[in-house]
Formats: structure tokens, C-alpha cells, sequence
């Protein structure tokens, strides 16, 4: 059977995180903010919301070096609706943090993981006061998504161990043995529950969210990392799935090899696959894996897709990535596995495949007729071949982004170019628009089905509003808007005039 895209007309979307969004406590987080966000999208008829992993973070903010690929970050949960909804009381103190921080245009980490501990405080105070459907819908939730107790076990060992790896625990922790496990559970049961609780208010959330979208018209596209973080429950709980032996110690690691960034290549330090393993279980983790991050979204930008086709192994004791090896990965066997466990359906994937892409990672992509991704601001580098080039992209089924959240602003990465390559732009591309707007212009008239836009170039935005800068890890996922909606609304406004323009010309 001849698989079809899912992107099927011309739409737009805009890429943001939900931390970055107004309306929350702190920073953004499951309420009105969000469903302001979502009708603010409809009314300009923009069909795309596209954000980051929903996962918790690692020490540095990171949502793709998460402890769990199955949980939510705490962060996102709302005040407002638990205390609507009889969870909690209003509390002072949380209020107070929640006002001071709506005053900022970036959040600090510890303030955010302070007021979690104050709600969920809150949350097991009066817990017990709480209907017994209320109790009852809680452990059927429990019951259904296994992975939640290991992963409050996990979150409990590592605050019982000052937040160290799985790996410098002690022993019978470290090596998840049964008995030790079980009397950890006994001792520790109020903060095993209260993780517990906090993942059923954030998925009972979340899906009144995801709900109001598709009533609204939207579709979420949510994002999976390929790799795992080896500090996380996935490898804690599923060893033999990963290169990393009992102790913690890395066998393989994963990376890219050298190339014109970096003569020795790049170390991500994230245990590869024992692809024979997951073939051996049919791939029975990553099903699991798919089908709860589907719950979540519609739709899944697939990081390093490429890994699906092959993948760059490097020593689990190497210094740098020069002396790695290209293996093949069973990226058909297994999509096929998750097609079939999602009723033989067109997997919704966008597949990232940005860099050199080899003509294995193109066939597998295209036999699944997932649509690639094309980066306007990799485009203009004078080579008349470079794939990013608008006249060079061929084809309905892309995904067309001026940058991504890796990347520059779109206007910081205009006023850096050199002004001939900014008066090449103008002249070949004439817009009406300044920068970025008329980036955005150029990206709209391109053939793809699909054009998104992070929101930081809606709102013309320089660096200073940069969410993450790869190869570093300070004041990276902090920022956030501190406007309002009708600021916001102000300037999406024009994208929705400009993709009528848009519909017209095309």
C-alpha cells in the first residue's frame, strides 16, 4: 500500500515552548495562558503549534536530556486549575513567586523547582480530602501507564542522593535489586505518591489542553529526542536495551563524526542502541515510547532521524569522535512495528534530517512518506545546489522553518550577514517586509505544504531572545514573553494577513 503524507494542504505554524508562553505561574504552564494561546492561533487561522519535548529537564534546562521518556516536566503545572478544581487551596507564598516571576522575561531553574515543591505540598495535604472518583480515577491512570512508578522511584532514589547519577548509588540501588527497591518504597511512600500525583494532574491538564486544540482546529506537534540520557529511568530500568554496562560505564557512546563544524567530530554521551535486543522484544520499548508521546500530540518531529538508518558509534572511553564507526540501524523494521501497533496508520512523523544526509536515511524517509525538514537560514551560503535554497526545494511534503530553536533569530541572523548577501536576498526575493518578515514571506512561497516559524521572529525578536545556543550551557530554555497576548496578537495578526497573501499567490 502507497503511504500518503498526513500534511496535506498549505498551512501554517508556529514553533514555541509552553515555558515560554505568558499566563502561567512563573513561567508558562497548563491553564488559560495556554488555551489564550491556542485560540489566538485559531483566529488567525494558523493550524501549527509546534514545541519542544513536554519531558522534565536535566540540570542545565535541557528537554532533550531528560530523566524520563515518558513523564512531564513539573514546571508546567497550573495553580489556577487546581485550586479551581478542589485540588488545593490558595497559598500566599506561591502566589507571591508566581507574581514576581510574571514580571521577568526569563526564569531562574531553582525558583521553578521551589514552587513545584510548594504545590505539591500543597497537592498531598489534601489529598486525602479528595473524592473518592477523584482517587479512583488516579489509580487507574497509575495502573495503565506502568512506567510512572518506576520513574517516582527513580526521581525519589535521586533526591535521596543529593540528585547524583543512577550510577555513584549505592550498590543494591544502583543495580535496582528488589528487596532494596521495595523497603526504599515502604520508607519513602509520601514522595513516591506525591510524583506520582503530579504526573496524573499534569497529563489530566495536558489533555484538557490537547482536547481544546483539536476543538479549536490545532495540531500539536510535539518533538522526541532519538537518544536517551543515560542519567535517566529508561537506562536505569531497561539496561540491557543500552550500550552501558551494570556499573553505569558507557560501552558505546553516540556522536557525528567529524565534518566542516568540527574537525573531531561531537560526543553526546548518551548510550547507543542494542538494536538486537529490540528486536528480539519487537521493539516493545519504543512502541511504548511512540504510543505515549502520541497520547501527548498528533503529530512528532523525530530528532536525528537519520539514526533511524544508521548511526555513528564512537567508544564508550573516546575523547572526541573521530574514531567512530557508521552502523546500520533496523529503522524499517521498526517503523514498520509502530505502524502496524498504530493499526497499519501513516505514522504522523516530521523527520529532522538536517546536515549530510545519505541516500538510506532519503529511502527510508520517503518509503514511510514522512515529510523532511528545510532551514531558510542555512540557505543562502552562495552554493546554487544547496538544498535549502527555496527554488531548490522540490515537493509538497517539507516542512519549511525559518530557524529552529537551535538557531539564531532570524533577525540576529540577518543583521550578522554580510550586507552583499542581505542585498542578494532582496534582490532575488523582493518583499515589502523588513527582516524577519521577509524570510517568513520567502518561506510561505515556497512549495512546501507545511511553513512554521518560531514565535521569536513573529515578534521580530533579536538574541537576546534566543532559547538555547548549541555548545553551551548557561542561560540556555529560560526565556520567556513577559508581554501580553494582545502584544502577541498584535504581531500574529500579520502572519495570518501574510498567509491569506500567501494562499493567494500560490
Amino acid at each position: 500500500m502507497q503511504l500518503e503524507s498526513f500534511i496535506s494542504k498549505r498551512s501554517l505554524g508556529i514553533l514555541i515552548h509552553p515555558s515560554s508562553l505568558p499566563g502561567g505561574s512563573y513561567c508558562g504552564t497548563f491553564g488559560e495562558g495556554l488555551k489564550n494561546w491556542i485560540d489566538l492561533l485559531s483566529t488567525n487561522k494558523i493550524s501549527y503549534w509546534q514545541f519542544l519535548p513536554l519531558a522534565p529537564v536535566d540540570q542545565t534546562g535541557s528537554p532533550y536530556s531528560s530523566p524520563s521518556s515518558f513523564a512531564i516536566n513539573p514546571w508546567f503545572l497550573d495553580v489556577d486549575e487546581l485550586i479551581k478544581s478542589g485540588f488545593i487551596y490558595e497559598n500566599q507564598e506561591i502566589s507571591k513567586i508566581s507574581l514576581e516571576g510574571s514580571k521577568n522575561d526569563s526564569f531562574d531553574f531553582k525558583i521553578a523547582d521551589s514552587l513545584s515543591v510548594l504545590i505539591g505540598n500543597d497537592i498531598f495535604d489534601h489529598w486525602k480530602n479528595q473524592s473518592e472518583l477523584d482517587k479512583k480515577n488516579f489509580y487507574f491512570w497509575c495502573t495503565k501507564n506502568s512506567w510512572v512508578n518506576d520513574y517516582a522511584v527513580f526521581m525519589a532514589l535521586k533526591e535521596e542522593f543529593e540528585n547524583k547519577p543512577w550510577w555513584e548509588w549505592p550498590e543494591q540501588f544502583k543495580l535496582k535489586k528488589k528487596l532494596s527497591i521495595e523497603a526504599f518504597v515502604k520508607l519513602k511512600e509520601r514522595e513516591i505518591l506525591l510524583k506520582k500525583l503530579f504526573q496524573w494532574h499534569l497529563n489530566r491538564q495536558w489533555m484538557e489542553i490537547k482536547k481544546f486544540a483539536s476543538k479549536k482546529g490545532i495540531k500539536l506537534i510535539g518533538d522526541l529526542p532519538f537518544y536517551v540520557s543515560k542519567d535517566s529511568v529508561d537506562v536505569w530500568s531497561n539496561k540491557s536495551l543500552f550500550s552501558v554496562s551494570n556499573e553505569g560505564d558507557l560501552i558505546f557512546q553516540s556522536g557525528v563524526p567529524p565534518d566542516y563544524f568540527s574537525s573531531t567530530g561531537q560526543l553526546w554521551g548518551t548510550p547507543v542502541y542494542y538494536w538486537a535486543k529490540h528486536q528480539r522484544t519487537k521493539f516493545d520499548w519504543w512502541v511504548k515510547r511512540f504510543k505515549r508521546q502520541f497520547e501527548l500530540v498528533d503529530i512528532l518531529r523525530v530528532d536525528h532521524f537519520r539514526a533511524f538508518a544508521g548511526y555513528w558509534r564512537v567508544d564508550g572511553n573516546a575523547k572526541n569522535a573521530i574514531n567512530g564507526k557508521w552502523i546500520k540501524s533496523p529503522g524499517k523494521e521498526l517503523l514498520k512495528t509502530i505502524t502496524k501497533s498504530f493499526d497499519g496508520k501513516n505514522l504522523p512523523i516530521i523527520a529532522e534530517d538536517l546536515g549530510v544526509i545519505t541516500e538510506d536515511v532519503i529511502s527510508l524517509r520517503n518509503s514511510f512518506a514522512l515529510p523532511g525538514m528545510k532551514i531558510l537560514q542555512f540557505a543562502f551560503d552562495g552554493n546554487i545546489d544547496n538544498p535549502y535554497l527555496p527554488k531548490n526545494i522540490q515537493g509538497k511534503n517539507w516542512v519549511v522553518y525559518t530557524g529552529t530553536h537551535d538557531n539564531s533569530t532570524t533577525f540576529s541572523w540577518w543583521e550578522d550577514l554580510e550586507p552583499h548577501k542581505r542585498i542578494e536576498i532582496d534582490h532575488e526575493y523582493s518583499s515589502a517586509y523588513p527582516a524577519p518578515w521577509n524570510i517568513i514571506e520567502i518561506g510561505m512561497k515556497t512549495s512546501a505544504n507545511l511553513f512554521i516559524t518560531p514565535i521569536q521572529d513573529i515578534l521580530s525578536l533579536d538574541n537576546t531572545s534566543r532559547l538555547n545556543t548549541p555548545g553551551t550551557i548557561e542561560n540556555n530554555w529560560k526565556w520567556k514573553i513577559k508581554e501580553s497576548f494582545d502584544f502577541i496578537n498584535f504581531s500574529v495578526e500579520k502572519y495570518g494577513k501574510l498567509g491569506e497573501l500567501n494562499s493567494r499567490i500560490n
